[in-house]
């Protein structure tokens, strides 16, 4: 026989039992998680067509190249009133003078500059908190210096996130799409997680946002004390600060592939892991219900190819693992697709199982390296 009879609850049936439990349960986490933005209809929760003065802020630390390749894309969106402010945050190489020879092209361009002081150390918070005070107008958008809008029309996309009521706005930070495996991994694993915290907002939950591609407005960031809660912890400034103040009321989306960033990945795993593990330590500060969910995520993921395993000691049940995994993938392939069209990542789909089941195998490297950080500079 190619399957169990079921005529007695024996080993082959109790396994086949915990397997198909799995899929289940791994189905359950995709459409709770994953379904909602690919179900959303629109670009935003809400929107107004009022386009407000907006200040653009960008921390930089020794980023002379970056700023030189990136920030004329940004200073050149097309949009009626806007300033962007450059916080140099001790840099030691040509940074400031890069953001001096832009401001005499671009008149909305202001430098905010941070010294060096011996008896104080900061952190990448205590520049933004510099910006943030620095900036004219009320409601505020971030980027990293290292990233670049899709368009020249990402200030006009993200602000019409901006309503009465919403005064928060995620945006979508990807990665360039480059060859070779790591690339392919490391803009998934962005994707993944930015459909998740996108679902989340859609269903009213929202927990998280990414500093590559955010805005709220400095009302709400000093009515919550800002970064004060979490100013110990090195990371954090965007999706623990998301965290802390976002609301089924006060939180929007910006799903327009206009309005997407975009930034240089990793080249090396080295370099992937400090970042993951750098951003890893944030995670004991979400909220319960923010850490519960995203532990169902990975549990229900791994639940699900465990079981796959006992399925490979008997014959009977040998023939169940392909028949599972294809059933799996077209549910995720079906649950992602519509998302991956309106994030432009088509391309990982076809392989999005493979993966997925690779990052299953790195993410406990992650968690093991994240014990043994200490961060000793901010970086974006």
């Amino acid at each position: 026989m190619l399957f169990p009879d079921f005529k007695q609850a024996g080993v082959p049936e109790i396994v086949s039992v915990l397997a198909v439990s799995g899929l289940l349960l791994l189905l359950i986490n995709y459409v709770i998680n994953y379904l909602p933005i690919s179900l959303f209809k629109g670009s935003r929760l809400a929107e107004d067509t009022e386009l407000r003065p907006l200040s653009v802020i960008i921390c930089a630390k020794n980023e002379e190249d970056h700023l030189t390749e990136f920030l004329p894309k940004v200073l050149s969106q097309d949009y009626p009133e806007f300033e962007v402010i450059v916080v140099n945050d001790c840099s030691d190489d040509n940074t400031e003078n890069v953001i001096d020879e832009f401001s005499k092209i671009f008149p909305n361009l202001r430098k905010a500059t941070i010294k060096e002081d011996p008896y104080y150390k900061h952190g990448k918070k205590f520049a933004m908190l510099v910006g943030i005070k620095a900036a004219k107008y009320k409601h505020l958008v971030f980027t990293d210096a290292d990233c670049y809008p899709a368009t020249t029309n990402w200030l006009k996309e993200m602000s019409k996130g901006f309503t009465p009521a919403k005064e928060v706005v995620l945006g979508y930070g990807a990665y360039e799409k480059r060859k070779g495996l790591l690339n392919k991994l490391i803009r998934f694993d962005t994707f993944m997680i930015a459909v998740q915290y996108f679902s989340a907002t859609v269903k009213g939950k929202p927990y998280m946002g990414v500093g590559r591609n955010l805005a709220y407005t400095s009302d709400l960031f000093f009515k919550e004390r800002g970064f004060s809660k979490h100013y110990h912890i090195q990371s954090g400034d965007d999706d623990l600060f998301v965290n802390q103040v976002a609301t089924q009321v006060n939180t929007n989306i910006c799903l327009s592939s206009e309005g997407i960033t975009y930034s240089m990945a990793k080249t090396g795993f080295k370099q992937w892991n400090i970042q993951k593990r750098r951003h890893l330590t944030t995670a004991p500060l979400y909220s319960s219900a923010s850490k519960m969910r995203i532990l169902f995520n990975y549990l229900s993921q791994y639940f699900f190819y465990l079981s796959l395993i006992p399925l490979t000691f008997s014959v009977n049940t040998l023939l169940l693992i392909p028949i599972l995994l294809l059933l799996k993938i077209i549910g995720q392939v079906l649950i992602l697709n519509n998302a991956s069209r309106r994030l432009n990542e088509r391309d990982l789909l076809a392989a999005c199982a493979v993966y997925e089941l690779i990052l299953l195998f790195i993410y406990p490297i992650f968690q093991v390296s994240k014990l043994f950080y200490k961060p000793n500079s901010w970086t974006n």
